[in-house]
């Protein structure tokens, strides 16, 4: 059996899903392994106090043992000191994409290069495109190991509602990293309370499908929306699982991850699930209300709606067709309002079926 000793976790973001991973964490851990720190330190101290994060979870309450941090530099220095004392330790990034080189940047001038045994792991999902050409294409694996450079790292991704998380529902994530002897051992020991953990070294295939299911999920909201039916969501998230997979092996990922949790997975939990934020955008979209009256309402990040126009650079830079992805960039920049999205789609021209 796997070693179940959770060794000492900093989550570095109390947002939803942050917040919801350090709660199941600290469930198994002796109290003060596990910490959480939240940039707002007015919301750390609430949080420190009420023992629930109000702003995004207000039905989880934390457990006893979860250390609330407010200042980033105290919290990285106590969690060196428990690492060196374990010989093992994980910091977690939990923050969008779009925040993800700031964090990392921010702890890699407190801490530096690694100690033994330290590691970090991002829950971020998405794609950043960068510089003037928008060909600087900018994985979550990019961002961060350009600020922490040595440090073992990998991607903690697939089908995981951060409510249900916390709630201690079971769960099935892929922890993929360039370092498989390092992803397997952190793996072992976050497994247990609920939580199974599949390691992989296919990094790139792993973020991809984080991404390109948001975007999907938004199709899938539309569609929906417009009462298209159960059978129409089935071939958009099939045809969108084709879309994944071609544009995947044109970047040299492993083909089996489009069949695992992170890909397949987190697909048909983003697309079919109530409580999937991106797949709300695509219902309002498809309610025809305007992009910032939905977003401003979410109280959340819907990474889908800055991934899409990445995702549909990236596709054209490898000449890769991903119609999917285009009618959703195409939508949300409103250049289609939702039924000619979907009659777009459905007009296509007929060809055999492949992936």
């Amino acid at each position: 059996m796997p070693d179940a000793r959770v060794p000492p976790v900093l989550v570095c973001g109390a947002g939803a899903w942050g917040t919801a991973f350090a709660i199941h964490l600290a469930r198994r851990a002796p109290q003060g392994v596990v910490s959480l720190w939240a940039r707002d330190a007015d919301q750390a101290r609430q949080m420190a106090a009420l023992r629930v994060n109000s702003r995004y979870l207000p039905d989880a309450p934390l457990p006893p043992g979860l250390h609330v941090a407010a200042h980033l530099g105290q919290a990285l220095q106590i969690w060196r000191e428990q690492t060196a004392l374990e010989r093992l330790g994980l910091l977690v990034l939990a923050c969008p994409v779009s925040a993800l080189r700031d964090l990392a940047h921010e702890v890699a001038l407190f801490l530096g290069v690694p100690a033994a045994g330290e590691g970090v792991l991002w829950l971020s999902k998405g794609l950043v495109v960068e510089g003037s050409n928008g060909h600087g294409f900018q994985w979550p694996s990019d961002l961060v190991s350009s600020e922490l450079r040595g440090w073992p790292m990998g991607a903690l991704s697939g089908p995981s509602f951060a409510k249900e998380v916390a709630a201690g529902l079971p769960v099935a994530l892929t922890l993929a990293s360039a370092r498989a002897d390092w992803a397997r051992e952190i793996a072992a020991r976050l497994f247990g309370g609920g939580m199974r953990i599949y390691s992989s070294t296919d990094l790139i295939g792993v973020q991809l499908g984080g991404a390109v299911k948001n975007v999907l999920a938004i199709a899938a909201g539309v569609a929906d929306s417009l009462s298209l039916g159960a059978n129409a969501r089935a071939a958009l998230i099939t045809r969108g699982l084709a879309e994944t997979a071609r544009l995947g092996l044109s970047l040299g990922a492993q083909p089996e991850t489009f069949l695992g949790l992170a890909t397949l997975g987190d697909l048909v939990l983003t697309a079919t699930g109530d409580l999937s934020r991106n797949r709300r955008v695509g219902m309002g979209l498809g309610q025809g209300r305007p992009l910032a009256e939905i977003l401003g309402e979410l109280g959340h990040v819907a990474e889908g709606v800055q991934a899409a126009p990445a995702l549909l650079a990236l596709a054209r830079h490898h000449g890769v067709e991903c119609p999917i992805i285009e009618a959703v960039c195409a939508l949300l920049d409103g250049r289609l309002t939702p039924s000619q999205a979907i009659s777009g789609l459905l007009s296509r021209h007929p060809i055999d079926e492949r992936p």
